[in-house]
């Protein structure tokens, strides 16, 4: 996932000019509206059906757009699928509590639909200002019958990870699930204009972040548990104005790895998700031509959240009950794993 080079945007989480403060998420609709019964919300395109990978979403050529950082979903053309009329459960999280950071949008927020779908209390971590994306993520859980729990805050703050996990705890009932997927991401055409303010910040958010929350919800995991981080292709296909970030996500992978051997006495899982390029209104942000976005991987098209929506569930069911320590690529044939 790439931004051009002067711009400074997030997934999930974003600071303007690494120094201003925070930023407003991105929403959804349009391929994906959000609805307020859950029998409504199902009567999208049938994921079961046959199609072609190359056509079953928008491809490139794309309308020329331009957003100030952080962007908003609502203003894409077309907009992100998360799967809000798309994914369909099957009871394979019944009973299961997970927290996702960055669950208000984009891939954070196709894994909450996801998880809800298939039976799981979520408690979704945004920032404060994602507020608007987070109640619409909120109506979506509970249309499905399931507890939702939104907890806003930074959490490039030691002091609020461990909070976030607690009162996660404490309102759900309990921790099955830990999905790390918030994070950051900053272009610098050159290491000489890559500052120590904005390397520590994507830091904290990309790595200290997945760390301390990590390290706070073990004591409440138990066997049968497992924990998911999102790392990216850019972690083995690096892009050369991402240095801070593709070390990020490098360091994703090989805490997944070593945490996965650490706790598989435990009966706990770990393992990650390295997504390519997809779309969302971090893209608008930082390039300056959309159009042809994604008409690089060999599917032609950039990837939807509601793509990888599934994937996280296999990570989070028992039917990955012998994969840990693993790294799963959702890059449209390009890059690695």
């Amino acid at each position: 996932m790439k931004l051009k080079n002067d711009a400074i945007a997030s997934r999930r989480q974003f600071v303007g000019g690494m120094t201003a403060g925070l930023a407003a998420a991105f929403v959804s609709p349009a391929l994906g509206q959000p609805e307020s019964a859950s029998a409504a919300s199902r009567q999208g395109p049938s994921q079961s059906r046959k199609q072609d990978p190359r056509t079953q979403y928008p491809a490139p050529p794309f309308p020329d757009q331009k957003q100030e950082p952080p962007g908003l979903a609502s203003k894409m053309v077309p907009r992100p699928d998360h799967g809000e009329t798309s994914y369909k459960g099957s009871g394979r999280l019944t009973g299961r509590k997970a927290l996702v950071t960055g669950g208000d949008s984009g891939i954070g927020r196709a894994a909450v639909i996801a998880f809800a779908r298939e039976g799981a209390d979520v408690a979704i971590n945004y920032l404060p200002v994602e507020e608007p994306d987070a109640r619409e993520v909120v109506e979506l859980i509970r249309a499905e019958g399931r507890k939702a729990v939104a907890i806003p805050g930074d959490i490039r703050d030691e002091g609020f990870c461990s909070r976030l996990v607690a009162n996660a705890v404490r309102d759900l009932g309990g921790l099955d699930i830990l999905v790390n997927n918030a994070a950051m991401a900053a272009a610098q055409p050159s290491i000489t204009d890559l500052t120590t303010e904005q390397f520590d910040s994507i830091f904290k958010c990309n790595v200290y972040a997945m760390f301390w929350i990590t390290k706070a919800a073990m004591p409440h995991l138990k066997p049968g548990a497992a924990i998911i981080n999102t790392s990216s292709v850019e972690a083995y296909t690096p892009s050369p104005a991402f240095l801070d970030y593709v070390q990020t996500k490098a360091c994703i992978v090989a805490f997944t790895k070593a945490l996965a051997k650490q706790v598989a006495e435990q009966g706990i899982r770990v393992n990650a998700v390295a997504p390519g390029p997809f779309w969302t209104p971090m893209q608008t942000t930082g390039w300056a031509d959309l159009s042809r976005f994604g008409k690089e991987t060999p599917l032609g098209r950039p990837g939807q959240p509601a793509e990888l929506g599934p994937l996280y569930v296999l990570l989070a069911s028992q039917e990955s009950s012998y994969a840990t320590g693993q790294v799963y690529g959702a890059s449209g044939g390009e890059g690695q794993p």
